[in-house]
């Protein structure tokens, strides 16, 4: 029997997802609103600075601070390379022709590094090296449309798309095709079921996935898995340290592991399981990043389609059509419920300049047109 268990966390075949895409420090956003992305588009753009490495020069010429600048054979801002000389003296030694050619009473410090000479202290003789920036590039994550820039920092990318949200997750974030391997929401996903056919995919298991199919699944490089559970005890086989219930997402996993239903041997739910064989095939972004505590982060397996929410509800069946009771999920009109009196076909330019599907929302006598993307349709 499984030991955890958590209701309510979404499974819908279309909904609207919006991602915040942002940069750890600023930099350079390379997209505009309206811009149409693939999950793997660099959207942003920056360097984290390199690690600095102090050098104690005073000590290594043995000389005072203050006699330091004299003996410098590169100057602040200049490109330096590994055992370069970057400081040197010379004794009275050094002044005679033949000692000279020796290199007899000279002393040369050089860097252990490659980057920057960045300064020197006339006050305490320690240079500071800088090694070179680290770039860093935030992608898209999703296919989608860039619906807000946040400047010098990066992008919100919304995306009409399959959800479902896991309860527990490890890893990162990867973009791969579905792959099925269960053959129902009950069977445990064991190392036989994984084949080197697999690698760079998604697979999708049914209930528990085994310590042995994780590390199979490792070895053949398969970007991801999702599954209904996995025992609490084999993260630690697994990782070498116990996971608090914080946060995951950034454990060093060549695969992603999304748990659909708890710890322990859990079937996979019959909805959910039926969704993501219906999906198999097509590209899913996965990410297993999980938060308990506030700010609630839910892995989720993400599948990115063309319609929008309000547009997904007549694949669903709910009926988006003239006199439709619908509510409105975003400001202006946040929470107001009307009926749906025109649904136009062109697309329609917004003041944030995106093109998007509209409706025209009667709310008892007072009409506004509002995307579509920001209504629901109510169920009677």
């Amino acid at each position: 029997m499984g030991d955890a268990y958590t209701p309510g966390l979404t499974v819908t075949r279309a909904t609207t997802v919006r991602k915040t895409r942002r940069l750890p420090l600023p930099g350079k956003v390379l997209v505009g609103v309206g811009t149409r992305v693939a999950a793997q588009d660099v959207v942003a753009r920056t360097e984290l600075p390199g690690k600095v490495t102090l050098l104690n020069l005073a000590n290594a010429l043995g000389v005072l601070p203050d006699e330091i600048t004299p003996t410098l054979k590169v100057k602040a801002g200049d490109p330096i390379r590994a055992k370069q000389v970057i400081a040197g003296t010379s004794s009275f030694l050094n002044k005679i022709p033949g000692l000279r050619q020796l290199g007899v009473g000279r002393t040369d410090v050089l860097s252990p590094i490659d980057g920057t000479f960045e300064s020197v202290s006339e006050l305490t003789g320690m240079a500071v090296l800088r090694e070179p920036p680290a770039p860093v590039e935030v992608r898209a994550y999703v296919d989608g449309t860039v619906v807000e820039v946040i400047p010098d920092e990066g992008v919100i990318v919304e995306s009409g798309a399959a959800l479902v949200q896991g309860i527990f997750g490890l890893a990162g974030e990867v973009t791969a095709p579905i792959a099925v391997v269960a053959r129902g929401p009950d069977q445990v996903l064991d190392a036989s079921d994984i084949q080197p056919a697999h690698a760079g995919k998604v697979i999708i298991g049914g209930a528990r996935c085994t310590l042995a199919a994780m590390r199979r699944a490792m070895e053949l490089k398969v970007a991801g898995i999702v599954c209904g559970g996995f025992a609490y005890h084999d993260v630690r086989e697994l990782l070498g340290y116990d996971v608090g219930v914080a946060i995951t997402g950034s454990e060093a996993l060549p695969t992603t592991l999304v748990v659909t239903e708890g710890f322990g041997d859990i079937a996979m739910a019959g909805a959910t399981y039926e969704l993501l064989t219906s999906l198999d095939g097509q590209r899913a972004s996965i990410n297993g990043a999980t938060q308990i505590r506030a700010g609630v982060i839910r892995p989720e397996v993400v599948v990115p389609h063309e319609q929008t929410s309000a547009d997904a509800a007549v694949a669903a069946g709910q009926g988006l059509e003239l006199g439709a009771p619908v509510r409105c999920i975003r400001a202006p009109y946040f929470g107001r419920i009307g009926t749906v009196s025109a649904l136009p076909v062109e697309l329609i330019t917004m003041p944030s300049e995106t093109k998007v599907r509209v409706l025209e929302v009667d709310f008892g006598g007072e009409k506004a047109v509002i995307p579509r993307a920001n209504v629901e349709v109510i169920e009677q």
